[in-house]
């Protein structure tokens, strides 16, 4: 968060740009509004910031592997896709 307040009182907008992207994604994916869609684009995001900046690595690898993997997992049963949609439950059955 500093490095996005740094980025932003320094006139480096441009710089910035790709944390403001990812604060926006990761309040849709903090209510759960449309988690597989925004996951994939956090996901992207973060590799996006990997390749733009040098230094620690190690923050935008961890936030896009856990960012992937919240979209192939999906919405948590208080999330507003939920809500929305409907909580959906898959049933195993034997294979008999």
């Amino acid at each position: 968060m500093y490095c996005l307040t740094a980025c932003i009182a320094e006139d480096s907008a441009p710089a910035a740009l790709p944390q403001l992207i990812g604060a926006v994604l990761s309040i849709f994916i903090l209510i759960g509004l449309w988690t597989p869609l925004f996951g994939t684009l956090t996901c992207l995001d973060e590799i996006w910031i990997l390749f733009s900046r040098a230094g620690d690595l190690r923050i935008p690898i961890i936030l896009a592997t856990l960012s992937a993997t919240l979209a192939m997992i999906g919405p948590g049963a208080w999330s507003v896709d939920a809500w929305l949609y409907g909580r959906k439950h898959i049933e195993m059955t034997d294979l008999e």
